[in-house]
């Protein structure tokens, strides 16, 4: 009998590289919101590939933010330095035309690294083999990767051949989770991150970057037919006044959208119905302030 297999594989790259796309890819799950904006992913989130032989823990990042603006995108820096401490294997993910500075810091982040150390060329279907040879050699000649594979996580192309590579360096250990488990995060943390998806889709320019989510209150009910009904009462916190009434709407016609939308997904992701109450308040400068940043998480 084979010895059980598990790990930490940590995700990490710039915004909208695909590393989201990757996670949900490998696990069969959509565990991260996708958007084509970037700074998406503000939190690190772990998911869980389990079998009866292994479990792979994957960590997926925030996108690294060269010039942080303020403290929240600080702290999202920070959970992707966080994820050089604690990785078994550590992938990066790069695309073709993505260009870093000779003195980035993460090139010296990278070439520090003990651990197998993978490089990703996400984005395959969309590039030529010169541009795929290119950005291979850059990368290759300033980092000592372990192993350099070519990916479209959006097609799933080599996704399979990545976890076994995956299963060939991760070492012999326990199961850090129970098998039937996902994620670390709860329901209402998915469900806040839905809401801000949807918000990322409707609004344009500032609002979904100005914005956050909180779950007030999330219970099991029923409807007057008897049938299960989970009620979920969320917040939606913006910076300024004005942006409270773009968030409305014209005779609240755009927030009634957000909470059509916002509902629907997350009736699939709890497979069944939802009452979905949304309330707006404004709270100046929260992205700068410590203290409802790590309310937030942060």
């Amino acid at each position: 009998m084979d010895a059980h297999k598990s790990g930490f594989v940590n995700i990490i790259g710039r915004p909208n590289v695909g590393k989201s796309t990757l996670m949900n890819a490998l696990l069969g799950e959509r565990m991260s919101i996708i958007t084509n904006k970037p700074q998406t992913t503000r939190h690190r989130i772990i998911g869980l590939l389990s079998t009866d032989d292994y479990q792979i823990v994957f960590s997926d990042t925030p996108g690294m933010i060269d010039d942080p603006n303020y403290k929240m995108q600080e702290a999202m820096n920070r959970f992707v330095y966080s994820s050089f401490e604690d990785a078994d294997i550590m992938l990066f993910v790069t695309q073709p035309g993505e260009i870093y500075a000779e003195d980035h810091p993460l090139l010296s982040k990278l070439r520090g690294v003990t651990v197998p150390l993978i490089l990703l060329l996400n984005k395959m279907d969309l590039a030529s083999e010169e541009e795929l040879v290119a950005l291979e050699s850059w990368w290759t000649a300033r980092v000592p990767f372990t192993e350099v594979i070519r990916i479209s996580a959006l097609q799933k192309k080599n996704t399979p051949h990545l976890v076994s590579l995956l299963l060939s360096y991760l070492p012999e250990g326990p199961a850090y989770y129970p098998k039937d488990q996902l994620s670390d995060r709860p329901e209402r943390f998915f469900i806040s991150e839905i809401i801000r998806e949807k918000i990322l889709e409707q609004y344009h320019q500032e609002i979904p970057y100005s914005t956050e989510v909180a779950i007030e209150s999330f219970r099991e009910d029923q409807t007057r037919a008897g049938e299960p009904l989970t009620r979920i009462s969320a917040i939606i916190y913006v910076m300024r006044t004005s942006q409270k009434a773009i968030m409305l709407g014209k005779g609240g016609s755009a927030i009634k959208a957000l909470g059509t939308e916002a509902r629907k997904a997350i009736e699939t992701f709890l497979d069944g119905k939802v009452f979905l109450e949304l309330h707006i308040k404004v709270r100046e400068k929260w992205r700068d302030d410590e203290q409802w940043l790590r309310r937030f998480g942060y």
